[in-house]
């Protein structure tokens, strides 16, 4: 029986389609009205870029948000109100975009994103807080594993909060998608945070919508059970909406992430 349906998530969101237009028009508000740099570079490929944010006075440290989209879609650009929880408690926030599959392959994406941590740790200084949301909270979930990130650049990384992550990526085998991921098991199980151990100090916190797929919750708590950090269930919250406490300064997200 294929995966499709289970990972699906417009199809099961109503109002799905008036989503992208809604966050596109929010992010380029935020950005007309913020402090920062956009299209900064941390590589050679052409999607190897992200936005830095700055609040007013000296940030407590750097903020940073990866977009989801199944590895294939979405970039930097959409995101950018997700900025505005972090900005208003004072610290700059970074998102970069990345590479997407077919182009690029999921190992090598979560290599871009290590790079891309790598240059920012060298650009801005103190802590550094992850978030990411579905493709994105596998990513920076994949940030904490061995051999992932310069031990210097882990050691300044002081919480990680992978919302609606994909955990193990051995079900997305048995969809479409693969067409595009290029997934066998051996690559699956080791791009997979839930099969993996952490490092690190930084503290984790899982997060997902009470009224997302079941494959996403299962997935959320498959992490949150192999690393033993606290998962937290939202309640009336969907794939589309679930990361939008990131735009409030004393929602209980941002609090997971900066508290």
């Amino acid at each position: 029986m294929s995966n499709d349906d289970a990972y699906a998530n417009a199809a099961h969101i109503d109002g799905a389609e008036a989503y992208p237009r809604r966050w596109q028009e929010a992010a380029a508000s935020l950005r007309a009205a913020t402090a920062g740099e956009v299209h900064r570079r941390y590589g050679s490929a052409r999607r190897q870029r992200y936005d830095l944010f700055l609040p007013e006075g000296e940030a407590h440290g750097t903020a940073v948000f990866v977009h989801g989209g199944y590895w294939r879609t979405l970039d930097k650009s959409v995101w950018s109100h997700l900025a505005a929880g972090p900005l208003a408690r004072g610290w700059a926030v970074a998102m970069p975009s990345y590479t997407l599959a077919p182009a690029a392959r999921i190992p090598e994406i979560t290599s871009e994103i290590a790079a891309f941590l790598t240059h920012l740790a060298d650009e801005r200084p103190g802590p550094l807080r992850l978030a990411g949301h579905s493709a994105g909270g596998h990513l920076v979930a994949r940030m904490l594993c061995p051999g992932v990130l310069p031990p210097p650049v882990l050691e300044r990384v002081e919480a990680c909060v992978p919302i609606s992550p994909v955990a193990d990526l051995r079900p997305l085998i048995d969809t479409e998608m693969n067409a595009d991921f290029r997934l066998d098991t051996e690559t699956a199980e080791a791009e997979s945070p839930a099969l993996l151990p952490r490092e690190g100090a930084a503290r984790v916190t899982v997060w997902v919508g009470a009224d997302e797929r079941p494959a996403f919750r299962d997935q959320a708590r498959w992490l949150a059970q192999a690393w033993n950090v606290p998962l937290v269930v939202e309640p009336a919250r969907h794939h589309f909406d679930v990361v939008d406490g990131l735009e409030t300064a004393d929602s209980a997200l941002t609090e997971a992430l900066l508290g």
